[in-house]
């Protein structure tokens, strides 16, 4: 069996969770907790970077990040499940990085709240952090998003990963993102995987 390192929060860990249920994989993982900051954690050793997900391979081998994983378990379960041909396969590609992005800077507004004092705080990363969120989620309320089904192409699991980390840090942005915030929900309703993988509050 192989073994997903990840945690409970991580919108990148939901990602392959979700990815996994999706292609019908998910009996094949084992998911274990990891604390990348602790230095005792194994994760070091088994991503040098220290960053989850990371996925364990049956022969011990070991995949990062969650655009690998997602990759591998799409070729492990045929190919072109949730990754298509080209030509698709680039705009489906595209979303995932717009969305990984967009998850990355919120994640950097939340660590320069939680490793450093509000006195030493700086407005100006704060800022050109949230900048790269709003153009993004700008951006994507004026797009056509994909498709509910059942069965999303990775694009569309890693925005509604994005937009589930948001509600559980930044939960204020639905009101300036209608046409997301009715698509998550969507997303939600059509695949049961969101709502079982969501992080606690």
């Amino acid at each position: 069996m192989m073994i997903l390192r990840s945690s409970a929060a991580s919108p990148f860990g939901r990602k392959i969770k979700i990815a996994a249920a999706v292609l019908g994989l998910r009996d094949r993982l084992s998911i274990e907790m990891t604390d990348t900051l602790d230095p005792a954690d194994t994760i070091r050793d088994q991503n040098p970077l220290g960053k989850i997900p990371a996925l364990i391979l049956e022969d011990g081998s070991v995949l990062y990040d969650s655009r690998v994983i997602a990759d591998y378990l799409d070729h492990l379960a045929g190919g072109q499940k949730i990754i298509p041909a080209p030509p698709a396969r680039f705009e489906v590609l595209r979303l995932q990085a717009l969305a990984d992005g967009i998850t990355d800077a919120a994640i950097l507004r939340v660590y320069e709240a939680r490793f450093r004092t509000a006195d030493k705080h700086e407005p100006k990363w704060i800022e050109h952090q949230t900048g790269k969120v709003d153009r993004a989620l700008t951006s994507l309320e004026v797009s056509e998003l994909p498709a509910q089904t059942p069965s999303p192409h990775l694009g569309a699991i890693a925005l509604a990963c994005t937009l589930g980390y948001l509600d559980l840090r930044a939960p204020g942005w639905r009101p300036d993102y209608p046409g997301l915030a009715a698509w998550v929900d969507g997303f939600e309703r059509a695949v049961p995987a969101f709502a079982g993988t969501r992080p606690p509050a």
